[in-house]
């Protein structure tokens, strides 16, 4: 691998450190089981991707203010804090539900927000993952410039953006392991989720919220 690309590498793991990605991954990794866990972290670093990717591909043509570029870290705050305030309203209304069954010998928990005989569709949370990951491109694609800038005069090509999402997978896949454990070892009866989400919406609105006034 070429250098330049061993250092988009190198950005996309410190790009994807920031709390607000870890946040976002954490809110819709809570209750999945390991598959849905790691398609969903997928999902969320192949949308951050292609979005900076987009990004980067226009401001290469067109000249764009910092304070109009500021205005991507507005976005990625106001998703957060948008999550944060749903699953706080989510836990308060009690809609969110647990329900166990055994299969083959094994426990399985199903967890999903709704009211207690309604139950919601996997595919929503898939869509959501992706899309967030495609709005919160917008926060991150100063730095992207920055370093393109660094490595290769600005230049933006696909093998870049797929080095920059490979290092934002790295950390997403292992953070979405690290959801899976809790996810298996502290998350078995209604109370334990219910808390898991409450804090996980109020760390949300903490963090979009300091990115506000940051």
């Amino acid at each position: 691998m070429e250098l330049s690309l061993l250092l988009i590498f190198w950005y996309g793991i410190l790009h994807a450190f920031g709390p607000d990605h870890l946040t976002a991954i954490a809110d819709f990794s809570i209750g999945k089981n390991k598959r849905k866990t790691l398609l969903i972290t997928t999902l969320f670093a192949i949308g951050h991707g292609l979005s900076l990717f987009v990004f980067a591909k226009v401001l290469e043509s067109v000249a764009i203010s910092e304070e109009i570029l500021a205005y991507g870290d507005i976005i990625s705050a106001t998703v957060i804090i948008a999550m944060g305030i749903y699953l706080l309203f989510m836990v308060f209304t009690q809609r969110i539900q647990l329900g166990k069954h055994t299969h083959e010998g094994k426990e399985h928990i199903h967890i999903w927000f709704g009211k207690s005989h309604e139950h919601s569709s996997d595919n929503v949370a898939k869509t959501s993952s992706l899309t967030l990951g495609l709005l919160m491109g917008a926060g991150g694609v100063r730095g992207m410039l920055i370093t393109l800038g660094a490595v290769q005069g600005g230049s933006v090509d696909f093998t870049m953006v797929a080095a920059f999402t490979a290092g934002v997978m790295l950390v997403f896949g292992a953070f979405g392991f690290l959801m899976l454990y809790v996810n298996q070892n502290f998350l078995g009866n209604l109370t334990n989720v219910r808390r898991a989400f409450a804090t996980a919406g109020v760390i949300s609105l903490v963090v979009g919220t300091n990115i506000l006034i940051g």
